[in-house]
């Protein structure tokens, strides 16, 4: 009895033992495998490149600087950047504000690209394209959904040579600058000063001195006057 308690004992023992040892032979068959192999030495680079990004960052602190700046101006950019409804958003904004003024005052450059975007938006032919930190809007020969052969054969579809004589806006940090540009003074009709002289087709702003004396003289018309201005005002029409 005693000698199949022990026999018991030593089996259990032999088998706790060889349950621990499997799993740690298996590691280091896994260690010493090709693809661990690769993936240590593949760590091992990387811990190197780590620490040398670190140590030129600590010796080059200038370029350091300038490189995560223009990094950081790129990722502000890539975000920031406009998308398709943006655009027919400001564009929609652009034509209402058109709308809301008399065709005599509106400004013939304003009005005349804001009504050919409005054109081809209507006919389809608008396109948008994203090329990483810009994007681009440009026009098409035709709409998407034409079932017409021209239309539907690659062969025949716009070269991208010609992309750049096609662009119709930029869109660049938030913003579309070629339709912005255009709605500059767009309250502003300048036909209607073609006859003036040239000397009266431009105007300068006023200096301070001017606008301080013109608030001068605003504040002073609403003040009362006394008896004797008034008298002296009646007499020098008088004298007049």
């Amino acid at each position: 009895m005693a000698s199949l308690r022990s026999a018991r004992r030593m089996f259990c023992a032999a088998a706790q033992t060889g349950a621990v040892s499997v799993p740690a032979g298996r590691w280091e068959k896994l260690k010493t495998s090709k693809a661990g192999v690769w993936c240590r030495s593949l760590l091992s680079d990387y811990r190197e490149a780590c620490r040398e990004v670190v140590v030129g960052a600590w010796e080059r602190p200038l370029k350091t600087s300038a490189y995560m700046t223009l990094l950081g101006g790129a990722w502000a950019c890539f975000h920031t950047k406009p998308d398709r409804s943006s655009f027919e958003s400001t564009l929609l904004d652009c034509s209402n504000q058109l709308c809301l003024l008399s065709p005599w005052i509106r400004s013939s450059t304003s009005d005349g690209h804001v009504q050919s975007l409005m054109k081809l938006r209507n006919e389809g032919r608008l396109r948008y394209a994203s090329l990483g930190l810009v994007c681009v809007v440009y026009h098409a020969d035709y709409d998407p959904d034409n079932m017409l052969y021209e239309a539907q054969c690659s062969t025949l579809s716009t070269p991208w040579r010609e992309l750049p004589h096609r662009v119709l806006d930029i869109g660049f940090t938030g913003r579309w600058w070629i339709l912005g540009s255009k709605m500059k003074d767009y309250d502003i009709n300048k036909e209607e000063f073609k006859h003036l002289p040239a000397h009266m087709q431009e105007t300068s702003p006023p200096s301070t001195e001017e606008v301080e004396r013109n608030e001068r003289l605003h504040k002073e018309s609403w003040l009362a006057l006394t008896v004797e201005e008034a008298v002296d005002s009646e007499e020098s029409h008088v004298k007049t």
